[in-house]
């Protein structure tokens, strides 16, 4: 982890089973874990509600990460934050 990175929260959730089969299905049908569901719904209910933080870090993105080029160090994008050829944008 970088040292401008924060640690991500961790919290212990309960929900009714039936709940968790539902947003499991959501998120799969989205393409994304429950977790990942969980925080997606939650900054759009912050959003909607006008309480979302100033500047959240963006939500992680799906996969591994990127394999670094021998000729860079790893974690480091191209000048201008722009992603290598082939890579998708990161916004």
């Amino acid at each position: 982890m970088t040292p401008d990175r924060q640690q991500r929260k961790q919290v212990l959730l309960r929900l009714d089973p039936k709940v968790y089969d539902a947003l499991a299905r959501w998120a799969a049908d989205d393409l994304r874990s429950a977790n990942a569901q969980i925080e997606f719904l939650l900054r759009r209910a912050l959003a909607e509600a006008g309480r979302a933080p100033a500047a959240p870090a963006p939500i992680a993105r799906r996969g591994r990460p990127p394999k670094a080029r021998p000729d860079e160090p790893p974690g480091e994008q191209p000048p201008g934050g722009e992603p290598r050829a082939g890579e998708p944008p990161t916004g």
